[in-house]
């Protein structure tokens, strides 16, 4: 029985009827629970009824305080019903999801206030789990931290450590039920790419394949991040021919908040990360069984070629300042040695279609073999046009690992997500350059869509005081925020641009006996959630951060006061170098328009509310510069 919040009438169409009632949502049973409802919200509702009555895409700009999340919601949520397949609510990363679903949340309130039973459940990225290997690595260790991931060990559910006991299992080991972790530490025993969950032993007792048996079994809401959407569409097609379920399961609809990071999360989950150690481990089980000579042969030329390849390609890679990564010259030698390498891989497919019929290895091994091959294929294949790829390389203490990116994805998107007859919502209150939506149409591959732009209701002139201060190389930086933090008497958010301006700050402070009268949270700390609640729950303290340029939601005094470390222009990574790079205007076409988008959005972490008073400092060299700070004053009140 399908559960509507309505009465439905089966000769009608279902969307008029939904539509109805959530104007009725908007009109009558919010006003009389206390909402204030806005205009921004009605019009959006009318706009989005198109969109899911036609199945199309559509671009919904709204701008801070119009309430468009609880208007995507509710026609996310009554569309789920009807069509009985869930809709995907994907937030730009893991932080955005805790705001969502958190007990003071938008989901929670429609609930509550519109009595409705709403089933929600989270599908987190793989990053966000415990690896039960390298927790097991860690433990004996003889690190600092030993004693720690000890404990964290003995604390897991006892099906982890007895599996044949029958008993009941459930979700476990996500990133949020370990605050206390640093980033560092997580890092440790969290998942990462390298870790071939396809033959891995524990994984019928991990939390994260149990995390896909809870979220796929959702009735009306999955929420996960833009990350780990894209990832279920990469990988759609491989793990089912892996006799797999999807990531994700068959959904009614896809909501994208903060719409406009979605490539810069296509890019990420389309990108390939090879390593010698990697290929060698998943070759080597071939030799395991018994094999003829000259798949043996072959096999152990591949790993010398790899061996060769990576080592080329340590030594004409450089250093790339202010970076962690490396960038390599594509000479005449490399081409040689990848050349040879994919040849090599051919000889191995073309052993392994004998050696199927033989017999003689394990079906499901040789599968995850094959699979692994043809995405080194495929990673390699795009060296064929250096022109439409990104990539280099990062050194750890296992080695280098090669990195390749497909500059453009747009017509992956198109044809695996854009083509379906679905309704699609982009909502983010900035989407549109100089009013039209091409520009992100066209770099997401979307051909036909609906649009519409709706200002902020808030009163920014008497909300808000703002304050330029540009970078003089004789003041001290860190004492001048501390200044700026008596003015609030803390109850600030420190927006930096990078982990290394973070980090600058944070060493500084102990040569300042005055930030002892402020409580100081910092990104990487802990689990960014804990942190969040801790500033909002600690009215003076002081939250320093380098992703919560968007969807911060803080209402009230314990964020009357944003200050911006440095103007947030375009990082030094391969993304936006190959963006530069393709660009005649490289300044104008990419690092301001990117730095005003992420400006203008951390000054929107301020006002959150019509009773919201606050002020914004903007700090840095390039404010000397009378161009830019015109266009940084065009965001500003007056």
């Amino acid at each position: 029985m399908r559960n509507y919040p309505f009465a439905f009438d089966p000769t009608k169409p279902f969307i008029q009827q939904a539509s109805d009632w959530i104007a009725d949502v908007f009109y009558e049973l919010l006003p009389e629970a206390g909402f204030e409802v806005r205009d921004e919200q009605i019009y959006m509702a009318f706009q989005l009824e198109r969109a899911y009555q036609e199945k199309q895409t559509i671009f919904a700009e709204a701008g801070v305080g119009t309430g468009k999340t609880l208007v995507y919601l509710l026609y996310a949520l009554t569309y789920a019903r009807y069509t009985r397949k869930p809709a995907i609510i994907a937030c730009a990363d893991e932080s955005l999801i805790e705001q969502l679903v958190k007990p003071e949340g938008d989901i929670a309130k429609l609930a509550r206030h519109l009595d409705l039973t709403i089933d929600a459940r989270m599908g987190k990225s793989q990053h966000q789990y415990i690896c039960l290997n390298k927790l097991d690595d860690t433990r004996g260790g003889g690190s600092d931290d030993e004693e720690v991931f000890s404990e964290i060990y003995h604390g897991l559910p006892s099906f982890v450590h007895y599996p044949d006991t029958l008993q009941s299992f459930y979700p476990y080991g996500n990133r949020k039920e370990y605050p206390e972790l640093t980033d560092e530490q997580w890092e440790r025993i969290g998942w990462d790419v390298f870790q071939d969950c396809l033959v891995c032993s524990q994984r019928h007792r991990c939390g994260q394949t149990l995390s896909r048996e809870h979220y796929r079994k959702s009735a009306d809401l999955i929420i996960c991040s833009h990350d780990f959407y894209m990832e279920h569409v990469w990988t759609y097609e491989a793990r089912k021919r892996e006799g797999q379920l999807p990531l994700l399961p068959e959904h009614s609809s896809v909501v994208f908040d903060e719409g406009h990071l979605l490539e810069t999360a296509a890019q990420n989950a389309l990108t390939y990360k090879l390593k010698h150690a990697v290929f060698e481990s998943i070759v080597i089980r071939l030799l395991e069984g018994e094999i003829r000579e000259t798949l043996a042969l072959a096999i152990e030329e591949a790993i010398v070629q790899s061996e060769t390849l990576f080592r080329v390609l340590d030594e004409s890679s450089y250093s790339v300042p202010a970076s962690d990564r490396k960038e390599f010259a594509w000479s005449e030698e490399l081409k040689r040695e990848v050349s040879r390498f994919r040849q090599l891989i051919d000889v191995i497919e073309e052993e392994l279609v004998f050696e199927s019929g033989l017999s003689t290895l394990d079906d499901y091994q040789l599968k995850i073999v094959e699979e692994h091959l043809e995405m080194i294929q495929l990673a390699l294949s795009l060296f064929d046009k250096p022109g439409q790829l990104i990539s280099w390389v990062t050194e750890d203490s296992d080695g280098i690992t090669l990195v390749i990116m497909p500059k453009m994805v747009k017509e992956i998107l198109r044809d695996r997500v854009f083509s379906k007859k679905m309704p699609v919502v982009f909502s983010s209150a900035t989407l549109s350059v100089n009013g039209s939506f091409d520009y992100m149409a066209g770099s997401l591959g979307i051909e036909s869509f609906l649009s519409f732009s709706v200002p902020s209701p808030y009163d920014y002139s008497t909300q808000m005081k703002a304050n330029l201060y540009p970078d003089k190389p004789e003041e001290d930086k860190t004492g001048r925020v501390l200044e700026l933090l008596k003015q609030s008497e803390g109850r600030a958010l420190i927006l930096f641009p990078s982990r290394e301006a973070l980090g600058t700050f944070r060493g500084s402070l102990a040569l300042y006996p005055e930030s002892a009268d402020y409580r100081f949270l910092f990104e990487g700390s802990a689990e960014i959630s804990h942190l969040i609640s801790s500033f909002q729950n600690d009215e003076e303290s002081v939250l320093c951060a380098v992703t919560l340029w968007e969807g911060l939601d803080i209402p009230g005094p314990s964020l009357s006061h944003v200050i911006v470390w440095e103007l947030p222009f375009p990082p030094n990574d391969p993304v936006f170098a190959a963006k530069r790079k393709d660009s005649a205007q490289p300044y104008e076409d990419v690092d301001m328009p990117y730095m005003l988008l992420r400006l203008r959005q951390g000054i929107g972490r301020l006002i959150r509310s019509r009773d919201d008073r606050g002020m914004v400092s903007v700090l840095g060299l390039d404010l000397d510069n009378p161009a830019i700070r015109e266009q940084i004053r065009g965001l500003l009140p007056d």
